[in-house]
């Protein structure tokens, strides 16, 4: 990924976090976005650019300043989501409930700072990669899109997520521009390691093994065959040869594993 530009919605913790790791790592630079990124050089060759992504005047400078800087946007991470902040309500965990107890919150914020933070800043991308004829543009979303898992709020939304990647996918293949879903294991998170006296971790991922897995898409010059597909990033190990950066291979999960 040499001298590839990236963009990484979400990126200040968690799964974003890694992947900008990774793609810098594999030689890309990288700009990170998020309310809580602090502004300007955060890491090698990995800029931060103080951004909330429910506010389309925020994201428009946010890309602004990268096209200043750079001339073009190669890669896309939509990893920026919403819906996970106060799992915890007056000392109930609200999570798991069933969807006329759920809180309205939750469903907007998973939609606009998630599926709709997704399609403005892929609107935002698109253009140019149109001009230039090549793009990858990946989109974070999860099993839940599937099968019934957590809430019903949480699946409605990945599903969306996933028809936003078919979609845009569609209007862009013929413009030689990639777009896909990507699908993390069991993620060894800041949040999940809180928690990780009660978890099997035995076949979990590092955050940069996903960033792994968009580097190897971004750097595979057939990447138009995966197009408008939900793709698993352990399965993407299996294919490219990669593994975790503790030299393990995890398991690709399915669905029935889920």
């Amino acid at each position: 990924m040499e001298g590839k530009i990236s963009i990484v919605t979400g990126g200040t913790y968690g799964v974003g976090k890694g992947i900008a790791a990774a793609l810098s790592e594999a030689g890309a630079k990288v700009y990170v976005t998020g309310r809580s990124v602090s502004n300007g050089p955060i890491g090698e060759r990995i800029t931060g650019i103080t951004c909330d992504h429910t506010e389309d005047a925020d994201v428009a400078a946010a890309f602004e300043q990268v096209l200043q800087e750079t001339g073009r946007i190669d890669v896309l991470v939509n990893n920026v989501w919403g819906g996970y902040e106060r799992m915890v309500e007056n000392g109930e965990f609200t999570w798991g409930r069933s969807f006329w107890e759920q809180p309205m919150w939750r469903w907007d914020s998973m939609f606009s700072a998630g599926v709709r933070a997704h399609y403005f800043a892929s609107r935002l991308a698109a253009p140019g990669m149109v001009a230039r004829g090549e793009g990858l543009i990946v989109n974070i979303s999860h099993w839940a899109a599937q099968k019934h898992i957590g809430n019903a709020a949480y699946g409605i939304a990945k599903a969306a997520t996933d028809k936003l990647t078919a979609d845009t996918a569609f209007e862009l293949r013929s413009h030689g521009v990639c777009v896909v879903s990507l699908y993390p294991g069991m993620v060894r998170t800041e949040k999940v390691m809180q928690a990780a006296p009660y978890l099997d971790l035995t076949n979990s991922e590092s955050p940069e093994f996903v960033g792994r897995a968009i580097a190897a898409l971004a750097a595979d010059p057939d990447v138009l065959r995966h197009t408008g597909k939900a793709l698993v990033a352990a399965q993407l190990a299996i294919e490219y040869g990669f593994t975790d950066v503790d030299g393990t291979c995890p398991r690709p999960l399915t669905l029935a594993d889920v």
